[in-house]
């Protein structure tokens, strides 16, 4: 299975999408200009391409599963506003090519970083990103960080059924031990800022279910014929942290920021 099978109806629904205080501050990254151009790297099913429609007239989104594509398709195509332009493209990010002479003002990638060849995708995107634009690479913290209790009691027992290793799909997850801003110095956009926006969130046991299985560690189809049972346990484990079905989240996105150097 592939990393990510099954997962966008779960996606769409239950994964929470950027502030706006966030896309307004990503979208000062870009040149204030028509038309202004946003790429957005591993769309999955478009809540970055969404935030930020308001602020770019012409989007491109690509992401590699072709669900995830139709499930962004479905979802935006009615929302574009008038005289702004949506482009779908189903490709990795290694693959994927512009129209000719299109340009990028911002690239967003959020929540898929990890997944790319890193210094590859950078080294590429120097060919599509306008003269003034930026690269944003963030996210906010994985379930799997695991920073309250409820969320660590969940995590044990994802664990009990599916092994003490965290899944990527049908493997298991390889960790990148730099940090991303040093990878990005690396890179053509080598001056880098570095930013955190804080978030709140409030759950409740149906969709930490939903979250978790638009995750490639704790996707349904992972749990074969044990899925109820998996699903019994997380209900039983949840109610031992809440009377009243609610569950608190402190999260933040960091975000960093590349532009080239003007030297």
């Amino acid at each position: 299975m592939s990393l990510f099978t099954g997962t966008s109806g779960y996606y769409r629904q239950y994964r929470p999408g950027i502030p706006d205080d966030l896309a307004r501050r990503l979208a000062r990254y870009a040149p204030d200009h028509a038309p202004r151009r946003l790429l957005d790297v591993g769309t999955g099913t478009g809540l970055v391409a969404e935030a930020l429609m308001p602020h770019f007239d012409d989007i491109i989104a690509c992401d590699n599963d072709p669900d995830m594509i139709a499930t962004a398709e479905a979802a935006l195509r009615p929302n574009i506003p008038e005289g702004s332009t949506l482009t779908l493209v189903t490709s990795t990010a290694e693959d994927f090519r512009p129209p000719a002479g299109w340009k990028a003002d911002l690239v967003t990638i959020c929540r898929a970083f990890h997944w790319l060849d890193q210094p590859a995708v950078l080294a590429l995107l120097d060919s599509q990103v306008a003269k003034n634009g930026a690269v944003a690479v963030f996210s906010d913290r994985s379930f799997w960080a695991a920073e309250s209790d409820w969320k660590a009691a969940v995590k044990q027992v994802i664990r009990d059924f599916l092994g003490e290793e965290r899944r990527a799909g049908g493997g298991t997850f390889q960790h990148h031990n730099r940090p991303y801003s040093e990878i990005m110095e690396e890179s053509p956009f080598n001056q880098v800022e570095e930013f955190t926006i804080p978030v709140t969130r409030q759950w409740n046991t149906a969709g930490i279910l939903g979250y978790l299985y638009s995750t490639s560690f704790a996707a349904s189809g992972l749990f074969g014929d044990r899925l109820g049972e998996f699903e019994t346990a997380v209900q039983k484990t949840l109610r031992d942290f809440s009377d009243d079905d609610t569950f608190h989240e402190t999260n933040e996105f960091l975000v960093r920021v590349g532009r080239r150097s003007t030297a």
